[in-house]
């Protein structure tokens, strides 16, 4: 199938339109490799929840959404396969069916395994990579159209592959880790005042499997801490009516203050599996109609109380635009472009209103603020800092290159996003 962008098509925000000259449908994956082998130009579209040009295409587009999951669970080496253009949500709901779970999950289930993993989307936890540290394979289209698998145990400089930003060939399967299913309970405070969370920051982020606070930047307290439970692993098992000054809900929250918590996962401390508690919001409803912008940016986790102040110190110019950021920790990983690459973190994430250019106006504030902490933008969202800023930040930034220089020596899967912000000499 294939849609000629006779009409303008654009990403879940609405804040980007695609350029390609047409988007194609494969339904099987030598379709798929007919289609990358003939074109000049491609790129993957995964679910287009990708904030800026990184997705585009100097010429086609292939989705992989017609490509069926074909999930294949090894229960005796607790790994999945799966079509790369799954949604997480599908694969989490179909593992807790036969007793299985994924280490984590981003925000939203509804985004796609390709897409999440080329570009670091994470989840939250101190002890949790981000959703890429689960690859073990990955089988992709290279740029002549075959067929190349590479694996964790078997290929040298794997951890270049994973974090990839589309510019190794169009994934086709993914091989995850997977563990037995784990029961989780969701708990949700308001209101905990600025000066305990900063002076018990480690604490905070220790006392659940994973943890998220909502905040708008300004005032004294945070409007929303959000623990996420896992059930036997040792951390607080009692979450009291006070915790760190915070007040516990009585009612189900959305992050968003008076907006309906209807398609958000459960809390009160209601248990349930892993898969309908880990995302913030349920796969069965959609979060909003996408009227946002997005910018994140991983800071290592030494600095996050500083970087936290930086950003409270910015609420003139922040909280007029924002409708809600979110603080989350990330565990250190070996991938090579991932922005926790060789160390913990916080990530910063930010949920702008639908003004891109006046979020393109403050960013460079933020960016500025951010940069002796080396913050690391994420590739799928909004920033404005260059490949010079961006490259010092990455050890292996200039490997990385070398290597899709070799792979894909005609630039192929390259775009204008990429050469401005990766391959710029």
């Amino acid at each position: 199938m294939t849609a000629e962008l006779d009409t303008i098509e654009w990403n879940w925000a609405g804040n980007y339109s695609y350029g390609a000259s047409a988007i194609h449908s494969p339904e099987s994956v030598e379709d798929l490799r007919a289609l990358v082998a003939a074109a000049p130009k491609v790129r993957a579209l995964g679910s287009r929840h990708s904030f800026n040009p990184l997705a585009d295409s100097e010429g086609i587009l292939v989705s992989l959404a017609n490509i069926a999951p074909n999930i294949t669970i090894d229960a005796e080496k607790l790994t999945v396969s799966v079509s790369a253009g799954t949604s997480y949500g599908v694969l989490a709901t179909e593992l807790a069916r036969h007793g299985f779970a994924l280490h984590n999950l981003a925000s939203l289930p509804h985004i796609s395994i390709a897409g999440a993993i080329a570009t670091g989307t994470h989840g939250s936890g101190d002890g949790n990579g981000n959703l890429a540290t689960s690859v073990l394979g990955l089988t992709f289209v290279d740029a002549g159209g075959d067929l190349c698998t590479v694996t964790r145990e078997g290929t040298p400089n794997f951890a270049a592959y994973v974090v990839g930003l589309g510019a190794l060939g169009i994934l086709t399967e993914v091989t995850l880790r997977i563990e037995a299913d784990f029961t989780v309970a969701q708990h949700v405070y308001t209101e905990l005042p600025w000066d305990t969370v900063l002076a018990n920051y480690d604490a905070i982020t220790a006392s659940a499997y994973s943890v998220s606070l909502f905040t708008d930047w300004s005032g004294d307290t945070v409007g929303q801490a959000w623990f996420k439970q896992r059930q036997g692993d040792g951390r607080t098992g009692d979450f009291p009516e006070d915790f760190f000054g915070g007040v516990a809900a009585r009612t189900e929250l959305h992050p968003l203050p008076g907006v309906s918590a209807v398609n958000c996962t459960p809390q009160l401390g209601l248990a349930g599996n892993a898969s309908g508690r880990l995302s913030h919001f349920r796969m069965d409803y959609l979060p909003s109609n996408g009227d946002e912008i997005q910018s994140e940016y991983l800071v290592p986790r030494e600095h996050a109380v500083a970087a936290i102040n930086s950003m409270r110190q910015l609420t003139d110019v922040i909280t007029p635009l924002l409708l809600v950021a979110e603080i989350r920790t990330v565990a250190a990983d070996d991938l090579w472009l991932s922005g926790n690459y060789g160390r913990d973190g916080i990530a910063l994430h930010f949920t702008w209103t639908l003004d891109q250019e006046a979020v393109e106006g403050v960013l460079p504030l933020i960016e500025q603020a951010l940069a002796p902490f080396a913050a690391r933008p994420h590739w799928g969202k909004v920033f404005t800092v260059d490949a010079a800023a961006i490259a010092p930040l990455y050890p292996k930034f200039d490997e990385f290159k070398a290597l899709v220089k070799k792979l894909d020596p005609t630039g192929k899967f390259q775009n204008d996003f990429l050469k401005r912000i990766v391959f710029a000499e």
